[in-house]
């Protein structure tokens, strides 16, 4: 390149640099629209899956499963932007063998270190999956859910993946059951899980409490015919289980476990498990 030639392209370097600091409005940002705020007041990097669950539904400090529980169960741990770049050695070492990540929010944000986490827990050989908070005020269940399909929430038949996750628990930002209905709930639920069926070939989970799902969806049979349960409930036992649910697949059942505070077991075997993953 000619000196003519590079003074032209440090001039016109020099320039954009101008309009950047003096008109942001011209400015190209190197976020993407996943990765933005949402709404005014929305503090998505403060939810994670259970993060509502202990104001509403105390449970007791660092319990451990009864031994009949934990003896025919596998280890595991969920994790959200809360906790940065997460150190999956350790918890392999631990004895953690699955993992779910929280992928999206609403319709307005993904998780900034979902890679770190999402393939630092497959290198290290867990089988892992992703999450999905809702926030049914937002927009329909069908938006909410081709979000998250999009956005790292998929499924792929590779042995080490897991259906995704709708973690539908206390509104943090408001109205318990965001200003819906029982029926309007049971509906956008539905709306949620056929669309991500229609997806991903596969039944999402459902993570929520007993509490919750009795006072927001009237608790609602619809589902336990189809849907996974993931049951959140900090104390020793997972306890009496939303209508339909003969029993639960995942029982979240303390937030303040070893390295990463949420810890979870699958009911059932590792063989099991893979057979989830399978589909």
């Amino acid at each position: 390149m000619s000196v003519h030639g590079s003074l032209r392209c440090l001039f016109v370097a020099l320039l954009a640099l101008l309009i950047a600091l003096t008109c942001p409005a011209f400015a190209v940002s190197t976020a993407s629209a996943a990765d933005r705020p949402g709404p005014a007041g929305r503090h998505p990097e403060l939810n994670w899956m259970g993060s509502t669950v202990q104001k509403h539904e105390p449970g007791i400090p660092n319990p451990i499963p009864a031994p009949s529980l934990a003896a025919a169960s596998v280890e595991g741990v969920d994790v959200s932007s809360h906790q940065g770049n997460v150190n999956w050695p350790a918890l392999w070492n631990s004895g953690v063998r699955f993992a779910y990540v929280k992928a999206t929010e609403g319709n307005y944000y993904r998780n900034p270190y979902f890679t770190q986490q999402y393939n630092g827990s497959y290198n290290i050989g867990m089988i892992r999956g992703a999450y999905h908070f809702a926030t049914p005020n937002d927009s329909s269940g069908a938006n909410q859910a081709n979000y998250f399909v999009d956005r790292g929430g998929g499924w792929s038949r590779d042995g080490k993946t897991l259906p995704g996750v709708l973690d539908i628990e206390y509104n943090p930002y408001g109205a318990t059951c965001y200003g819906k209905s029982q029926a309007a709930m049971v509906s956008w639920i539905r709306d949620f899980t056929t669309t991500y069926k229609a997806r991903t070939g596969r039944d999402a989970v459902i993570y929520t409490t007993t509490g919750w799902w009795t006072q927001c969806t009237g608790n609602s049979g619809s589902f336990g015919s189809t849907n996974p349960l993931w049951i959140a409930r900090y104390n020793t036992t997972p306890g009496t289980l939303p209508n339909g649910w003969a029993y639960h697949t995942f029982w979240q059942y303390t937030s303040s476990g070893p390295i990463v505070g949420d810890h979870d077991k699958f009911n059932g075997s590792y063989d099991r498990l893979k057979v989830l993953a399978n589909g």
